[in-house]
């Protein structure tokens, strides 16, 4: 496996999360092919902590997949990258010590929660002010310490980093994002090889979209793939930074909150990869509340119960209304918002 930063190619020598050169993230890339065996494609994990993962389903209707990624441990997609970054740190623990810290608004919260806690570490979460509900219920239910912060997204995490204890802030480091590969290499599997032509995937600081991006690029270079699906980055229209970027703008926050309380991140650490990936591969599209809830309730009304993030993607995909294949990533339960 080769580490190393996303904008100036310096290799990372020990556990930092960013760049001593440049101050940006790093990106994990695998050395080899595609391995069918999902875990052999991870070789830095050693001992897996596992809480009972599984292949997340693919229901099928029509020309629209959803890929069900609620069904984890913890009720959301971020299971994925929690387990590869805490079973590569379990190692480490003389390392890093016994207590670790997050910034969340509520998923990753609770996903580093599980998993810290069931590798035996203990967990301090920051979370906004604002965060209330079943998903701050989840965070405390397993074993967290939780803190509320006052501020902007950003003063949470900077409350988290000089926590004291070791940080381990899901938008930075890479192993979370590399779990994250999984997703790609499921649906290559669902799909038989035949991948969609579009996949919509709700997008905050974009860990998501950059993990599943990484995994289809590892199956392109295996010879696996003959091209990367469109990946399309949905966006409420309050919280919409990327959409500014693309188009070369001042990003201008809006001032409100979004229904899609899972999609906050106005400064990303990733923009710049992100965007950079989207120009090449995709594209995005933003969603006004009314169509959310729209969403929202067209999936619940057929059966699909999902969060308001992750019904952004649905929303989104609504919008596009091109007649092509295309697979939806429902990210979260829907019992994880207050009704």
């Amino acid at each position: 496996m080769n580490v190393e930063c996303y904008e100036c190619g310096t290799a990372r020598k020990g556990l930092e999360t960013l760049c001593s050169k440049c101050g940006f993230p790093f990106r994990i890339y695998p050395d080899f092919k595609y391995r069918n065996i999902l875990k052999d494609n991870f070789p830095y994990i050693h001992r897996e902590i596992s809480l009972g993962e599984c292949t997340t389903p693919l229901l099928r209707k029509d020309q629209t997949a959803f890929k069900l990624d609620y069904f984890q441990p913890t009720y959301s997609y971020k299971d994925r990258g929690s387990k590869t970054l805490i079973s590569f740190l379990a190692d480490k623990r003389n390392e890093i010590g016994p207590v670790l810290s997050e910034d969340s608004s509520g998923n990753a919260g609770a996903s580093i929660a599980a998993y810290g806690s069931a590798a035996g570490f203990k967990v301090n979460v920051f979370v906004p002010e604002t965060a209330t509900g079943p998903k701050l219920d989840l965070i405390r239910a397993y074993g967290a310490n939780v803190t509320s912060v006052s501020g902007s997204r950003e003063d949470v995490r900077n409350a988290a980093i000089h926590d004291g204890s070791f940080y381990v802030g899901h938008s930075v480091f890479p192993e979370f994002r590399d779990g994250i590969r999984t997703l790609a290499y499921e649906l290559f599997n669902q799909y038989n090889g035949k991948l969609p032509s579009a996949i919509y995937i709700p997008t905050s600081a974009g860990t998501l979209l950059i993990g599943v991006y990484e995994g289809f690029r590892h199956l392109l270079e295996s010879g696996e793939i003959e091209r990367i699906p469109s990946l399309i980055a949905c966006q409420p229209d309050l919280m919409s930074p990327i959409k500014a970027a693309l188009l070369g703008e001042v990003y201008k926050p809006s001032g409100k909150n979004s229904l899609a309380d899972a999609l906050v991140t106005e400064r990303s650490p990733l923009l710049r990869p992100l965007v950079r990936i989207l120009r090449e591969h995709g594209s995005t599209i933003t969603v006004s509340e009314e169509e959310i809830i729209e969403a929202r309730t067209r999936l619940a009304h057929s059966g699909i119960f999902t969060e308001y993030s992750s019904a952004v993607a649905y929303a989104a995909s609504l919008k596009h209304n091109v007649e092509v294949e295309k697979t939806i990533i429902l990210t979260g339960n829907g019992l994880k918002n207050a009704f």
